[in-house]
């Protein structure tokens, strides 16, 4: 049977220019990496609004803007590493629970929407070695404290924490986050609908053309 999940969250960071997508520079600029990754984020929470959900929570990590949709509780994130404010915004929830990141603005309304029965957790693993959504139906803070984040084993440690405490896990598709140009460039093929496809499309060409302009003055000189 499929249901909507009771809560949805959405880990994000405010997307400051020089704060965010820092590994995409080169080839695109401080700039153009915060505007890549706000459009991840408008991608993913507009995902987020069209999934059946009763609550909807947006974890961020700085301050909001008006960029942030109507229909988000908006909380702040607390803790020193990405475990403890995963562990932090699970704590006051009651399940389930859904937890994604604002990497993968190629998520589908059938990606964020989980038939629990007969599972106790779902975890959505990531190409580069970590997840990109973890289900609870009981969000207990713990199943994530103390995992190491950023590692290329971070999701196998994880689904391992999930699967040692006993509960029954479904698999969900695997994504690729953003985190490096070519990252960007196989996440805008995979949603080309996306805002995310068309400030990546828009951003490229400029960069085509700073090359040729480059080329010339070279040729030139």
């Amino acid at each position: 049977m499929i249901g909507p999940v009771t809560t949805i969250v959405v880990m994000a960071k405010t997307p400051v220019t020089g704060q965010v997508k820092t590994r995409l520079c080169p080839p695109f600029t401080p700039l153009q990496a915060a505007q890549l990754a706000q459009e991840a984020l408008l991608d993913t929470l507009d995902t987020v609004l069209a999934t059946p959900a009763t609550r909807r929570v947006l974890a961020l990590a700085g301050s909001p803007g008006a960029w942030v949709p109507a229909g988000f509780e908006v909380v702040a994130q607390h803790g020193d590493g990405l475990d403890e404010r995963i562990a932090n915004a699970l704590a006051p929830l009651s399940g389930p629970v859904l937890v994604i990141g604002m990497d993968t603005p190629q998520l589908t309304v059938r990606h964020l929407t989980l038939p629990w029965a007969p599972y106790d957790a779902w975890f959505g693993p990531a190409a580069d070695g970590g997840f990109w959504g973890l289900g609870l139906r009981d969000p207990d803070p713990e199943l994530v404290r103390g995992v190491p984040m950023s590692c290329t084993d971070t999701g196998a440690i994880q689904l391992a924490r999930l699967r040692a405490a006993g509960l029954s896990v479904g698999i969900l598709p695997t994504l690729r986050d953003v985190d490096t140009a070519e990252d960007a460039e196989a996440v805008a093929a995979a949603a080309p609908g996306s805002r995310f496809a068309a400030r990546h499309s828009a951003l490229t060409a400029d960069l085509s053309a700073d090359v040729s302009a480059d080329l010339e003055v070279t040729s030139v000189g």
